[in-house]
């Protein structure tokens, strides 16, 4: 089978999105590059019951390769994040926080050093209907020099040279926009505001997460 690895990566992927609460029935999406062709999610089947063959391979213009049925409606904003960014897979959903928060801000300020997994303050692409070529060039426009963004009125989506890495950013977005949502509402109490992060401490703080862990 066609880039089975990566078929079989984005239906694992899914499913623990899925599992971990960031998407709501079959409302997220997942894909990876690999040259001049994508591995993305089929559109509305339950994630429980696909299997790798169910995902499909299109070239960048969007015509299938290896698809059985129709893609994510969502491929033109995969295709278009794929064409303005150099990134290897894309992970979108519509998780609580994430997705609450991008109905009342233009940006999440840097308000947790975890900002600085992101490039920055993580920007918000203006509302237009999903599946559009509008969309796509709002996100797109969103994620310059930016691994993530939410989406106004609809969710977030990030990215990273492989798949793992993308979606390992996932659970951070969705952390610092619960985070903001709940300085936002301890504000309404008198004598209060938000703190953010300079950029330089951003700098500083991104510097060592690049190193954070244990070597293997």
């Amino acid at each position: 089978m066609l880039l089975e690895n990566e078929r079989t990566e984005v239906v694992r992927v899914l499913k623990e999105m899925q599992r971990l609460g960031l998407v709501v029935g079959t409302a997220g999406n997942v894909s990876v590059r690999v040259g001049d062709q994508v591995v993305i999610s089929p559109s509305g089947m339950e994630y429980g019951e696909m299997e790798p063959a169910d995902v499909g391979v299109h070239d960048l213009d969007g015509n299938p390769v290896d698809a059985r049925y129709a893609p994510s409606s969502e491929l033109p904003l995969h295709l278009s994040v794929y064409r303005a960014t150099d990134a290897g897979a894309i992970t979108h959903n519509h998780a609580p926080a994430s997705t609450a928060l991008s109905v009342v801000v233009d940006e999440v300020p840097a308000t947790h050093y975890y900002s600085s997994m992101f490039g920055g303050p993580v920007r918000v692409a203006p509302y237009a209907t999903f599946g559009s070529d509008e969309l796509a060039t709002n996100v797109a426009d969103a994620l310059k020099d930016r691994s993530g963004a939410l989406m106004s009125n609809h969710g977030a989506l990030t990215i990273g040279p492989t798949l793992a890495k993308a979606y390992n950013l996932l659970p951070y977005l969705e952390y610092i926009c619960e985070v903001q949502l709940r300085a936002m509402a301890a504000t309404a109490a008198p004598g209060t505001s938000i703190k953010v992060l300079s950029p330089e401490l951003l700098a500083e703080a991104g510097s060592g997460l690049k190193n954070y862990g244990q070597s293997k």
